[in-house]
């Protein structure tokens, strides 16, 4: 794969690395966000089971969670 990304970069060793850096932080960023969205919602649901009179404050909470997860793959995009 490395040899690929050099190729597309002409050779260019500088733009391969910032290449590869950037696909790592965005990568890495995603997937964070992901584990956490799925943390987010999974938790809500088991929440909702245990008590299903809480819905409607824990919903709220959810959102505002899921907010600020999914801003930080627009932080890892930057």
């Amino acid at each position: 794969m490395l040899a690929t990304v050099i190729a597309a970069t002409s050779g260019d060793v500088t733009k391969a690395g910032k290449a590869i850096g950037l696909a790592l932080g965005v990568g890495l960023g995603a997937l964070g966000a992901g584990v956490g969205i799925g943390n987010i919602f999974g938790s809500m649901i088991q929440s909702v089971a245990r008590q299903p009179e809480l819905r409607g404050e824990l919903q709220g909470i959810q959102w505002l969670g899921f907010a600020l997860t999914e801003a930080v793959v627009f932080y890892g995009l930057l």
